[in-house]
């Protein structure tokens, strides 16, 4: 089977200078994808069919990557729990649960187990013992938080190992910030009251997660005295969904993120460092490129993320044996606007502006991306290009903690990489400036000089 470079297929036209549209990227031409529409309508017997089931895998395909999941996805079985003493009496906690082993499962490390429609959860701890013949996995119940994990029969396996910040040991406040789309929470955490930071860390989740998945940077941003605002955005399970209720893999999502910058702006940020895990990433990445308080963000701190949706559209067609040519057909399908029924898409995603190994000289923000070697949703060469061809990036490779679980496998080495990486970014010790009369901190912001 052989794969085509779906960059020069759907890309005919780069950005002018300050051009953030996308509408410079929209002018690609697909005679093959007129082509097919004829193909199509035009196309009989054994030849017709194949098309049309390219086609109809395709668009199955777009529809599902823009589409939001359904939260608490419980298919995983419990086969059973075990005790430290060979006769538990009522009540007892279990020491241990038996899971089928995968992939996931076997990965050493801290993980949740939410069961009973997400109203049970419990900690889950190392592999106790692993039986390769009977394909199961015992491994540690650190704690039971909520619900019977001894009656629950299926659960669903997790990274985001603390429900709030208070979990993670922090204090924080309740704020919601007023998007685009209406209101959505948000959790602030504030620095520890000796810091002296002034840089803010907007912590963005990734696709089908929830600002749980970001509490794990918690250690790392409240060593550094970071104050941390944890949001929600369209389409995410707490925020209010788009107009079409679909994804814009980063191409409309970053506009959330400006909001919530400028509410750090408002609440005493001199400037911000974006966090983003997956899809997160993207969307970061979108924000540094197009928020209007770009020279504001110092640096950004990226765990697994999506750098170029066309390399992992790829990636995924071949995964899942999709014909020839499958791949960029689902790529034009999501810039096509004339594809809106089969997609569910309002507007199309120009997926070239969220491109950044064909755009990686126009990255000029700092940037530490941890990623690990065995990812297997998000495959981390793409970001070992990016890396290996901008100055800006430095890419931190983990191993055996697939997507966006490197802290789960080695927290403080998680933590070290980046309270190592970002002091250099941060300001500090730095007065504050008060606003002139009539001038808000976002009007000021607007007047600092780029760094």
């Amino acid at each position: 089977m052989s794969w085509i470079d779906f960059r020069k297929a759907s890309t005919t036209k780069a950005l002018g200078p300050g051009d953030h549209s996308g509408a410079g990227r929209m002018a690609a031409v697909r005679p093959w994808l007129s082509g097919l529409r004829t193909g199509m309508v035009a196309g009989a017997g054994a030849a017709g069919l194949a098309v049309g089931t390219v086609a109809a895998a395709a668009g199955f395909y777009a529809r599902t990557i823009v589409t939001p999941p359904k939260p608490g996805n419980e298919t995983m079985r419990i086969l059973g729990v075990g005790y430290e003493t060979p006769e538990p009496v009522e009540g007892q906690i279990p020491a241990t649960v038996s899971l089928p082993a995968d992939a996931e499962t076997l990965v050493p490390g801290r993980y949740m187990l939410f069961f009973d429609a997400g109203r049970g959860r419990a900690l889950i701890g190392d592999v106790v013992s692993y039986s390769p013949r009977l394909e199961t996995v015992t491994r540690r119940v650190l704690e039971v938080r909520q619900g019977d994990l001894t009656v629950a029969k299926r659960c669903r396996w997790s990274g985001a190992v603390y429900d709030t910040p208070a979990d993670a040991g922090f204090d924080f406040t309740d704020v919601v910030l007023e998007l685009p789309v209406g209101e959505a929470p948000a959790w602030v955490v504030p620095a520890p009251e000796s810091s002296t930071c002034r840089t803010w860390a907007v912590m963005i989740h990734g696709r089908g997660a929830a600002r749980q998945e970001t509490l794990r940077s918690l250690a790392a941003t409240q060593t550094l005295g970071m104050p941390s605002i944890h949001v929600s955005y369209r389409n995410d399970r707490d925020a209010p969904p788009s107009e079409d209720g679909r994804y814009g893999l980063g191409f409309t999502e970053w506009q959330d993120i400006d909001v919530a910058i400028r509410y750090a702006l408002d609440h005493g940020a001199d400037d911000v460092v974006l966090f983003g895990w997956s899809m997160g990433g993207a969307i970061a990445l979108q924000t540094a490129d197009k928020s209007a308080f770009q020279h504001l963000i110092r640096a950004m701190v990226l765990d697994g993320p999506v750098v170029d949706w066309f390399e992992l559209i790829r990636y995924h067609s071949k995964m899942q044996r999709l014909p020839l040519r499958a791949g960029q057909l689902v790529a034009d399908l999501l810039s096509e606007p004339r594809a809106a029924m089969m997609t569910g898409l309002r507007s199309p995603i120009v997926l070239s502006d969220l491109d950044w190994l064909s755009r990686s000289d126009e990255l000029m923000t700092p940037t530490l991306i941890i990623h690990s070697t065995d990812d297997e949703f998000v495959p981390s060469s793409a970001s070992a290009k990016l890396a290996a061809r901008n100055e800006f990036v430095t890419m931190v490779p983990f191993a055996k903690a697939r997507h966006t679980k490197e802290w789960n496998v080695d927290p403080e080495r998680w933590t070290a990489v980046v309270t190592e990486w970002l002091p250099d970014h941060l300001s500090d010790d730095n007065p504050a400036v008060e606003p002139e009369e009539g001038q808000s901190p976002v009007e000021m912001s607007r007047r600092q000089v780029d760094y």
